[in-house]
């Protein structure tokens, strides 16, 4: 209690540096969930793919991620436990910060998608099972996460099958494709802007003090929607006026050529939705420290997210992503399938609408596992052969090591910086 008394703005200050550094390891690494398929199937440079995460990224941790934390914060590790002694909760969850934090850098050095979920909850793990002991773990939401984490991904690849094939069907085994793509395209915008807004204004405004119901909340995206539908046809329409034969006799290049205009909004929208669920991985923990200094050791059961921690966790992730986040994007973008912008469309907005449904419900999916679901729905939509297993294999491999990566090294740090503070 003292050493919280005497230390506690020092500590505060150490865990938002952890707190920072574990955002740019999101940046990094996560941001080939919300990009990466645009720039492998050329809908979107490199520079475009980052300006716009940029944006999203942050709008979502910012408006739409405080939901997900308390799940981290509280459904990994039974916290009454540390009532006695508040400040060993203090340097573990720190120690997961960093422990999770130089697992995700490392990983983006090496271009590795991995999990940032696994690598938090990784970290919480192992600190608690040295400061207390297994029973400090809540096996019963570890089994809840785990089965998220299998659940997510079959999810994700079951819509981005069916969301290709809709449009192998409603366009290109058609007799005229270009025509029918624009007018289809601008229904998929419709879905995927409703999807957006529906978890913006039902979810994330909160934090900014506008409160809907669910019919006000919904009646708005539709309206929304439905303008941004009626933009984007009048937009399509007029961009690709040429005759329809002759832009036809080109093969299916004019037709992709108007998915990559979706791709645009897709791609916001999964830049969106992932700054809305993965931002809890780096500010759950730094709540909890802020949470147990302010209130003088009382582990609380529930408390208000400072007003600097999500804005905090929203910077670092953009930082992360303009650094080292072109690293993971080419793995993701280019090593599992060669994507077009109708294919890359279908497994964003899978991977979109599975993360917002699992952040509006406050349950910490894998953004990674979800994607390269989606990805891998794609694939089978065109056969087994067009998928390249041994990067999926290692993509898999890697997921595997990341949770003992992050206990093993919550467990050094955790000695580390008790021993500093102690």
């Amino acid at each position: 209690m003292e050493i919280l008394a005497n230390h506690g703005t020092l500590i505060i200050w150490v865990a938002a540096i952890f707190g920072f550094l574990m955002a740019i390891g999101i940046g990094a690494n996560d941001v080939a969930n919300a990009m990466g398929t645009s720039v492998g199937s050329k809908a979107l440079t490199i520079k475009q793919a980052i300006l716009i995460a940029m944006v999203f990224e942050f709008a979502g941790a910012y408006l739409a991620g405080g939901e997900v934390t308390d799940t981290i914060r509280q459904g990994v590790i039974n916290t009454s436990l540390y009532a006695h002694d508040p400040q060993i909760l203090v340097y573990g969850m720190m120690s997961a910060l960093l422990a999770a934090g130089t697992w995700l850098l490392l990983a983006s050095f090496m271009g590795w998608p991995v999990s940032t979920t696994h690598s938090i909850i990784g970290a919480i793990i192992g600190f608690a099972c040295v400061s207390v002991g297994t029973k400090a773990i809540d096996w019963s939401s570890i089994q809840g996460i785990v089965g998220s984490w299998l659940i997510t991904p079959f999810i994700a690849g079951i819509f981005a099958y069916f969301i290709f094939m809709s449009a192998q069907k409603l366009i290109f085994d058609t007799d005229k494709p270009m025509a029918n793509a624009k007018r289809y395209v601008p229904v998929y915008m419709f879905l995927t802007a409703l999807i957006i807004c529906l978890v913006t204004i039902k979810k994330g405004l909160k934090h900014v003090g506008l409160h809907l119901t669910t019919g006000e909340a919904l009646l708005v995206s539709v309206l929304i929607s439905f303008v941004l539908m009626v933009i984007g046809y009048i937009y399509i329409s007029r961009k690709y006026s040429d005759d329809e034969e002759t832009v036809d006799s080109k093969g299916f290049a004019g037709v992709e050529s108007v998915f990559s205009v979706l791709m645009v909004v897709t791609a916001c929208a999964m830049a969106f939705a992932h700054g809305s669920n993965d931002v809890a991985n780096a500010i759950g923990p730094l709540s909890a420290v802020v949470s147990t200094v302010e209130n003088m050791g009382q582990v609380m059961a529930k408390s208000t997210i400072a007003w600097w921690i999500l804005p905090l966790g929203g910077v670092g992730i953009v930082v992360g992503l303009a650094t080292l986040g072109h690293k993971v994007m080419a793995t993701i973008g280019t090593g599992i399938t060669e994507l077009t912008p109708s294919r890359g469309f279908a497994a964003q907005l899978a991977t979109a609408s599975t993360v917002v449904l699992a952040s509006g419900t406050g349950l910490p999916i894998s953004t990674t596992q979800t994607l390269v679901g989606a990805v891998l729905g794609v694939g089978f939509a065109r056969g087994i052969g067009a998928l390249n297993m041994g990067v999926v294999r290692n993509i898999v491999t890697s997921w595997v090591i990341t949770l003992p990566a992050g206990a093993f090294l919550s467990v050094i740090f955790f000695y580390i910086i008790r021993a500093a503070f102690g």
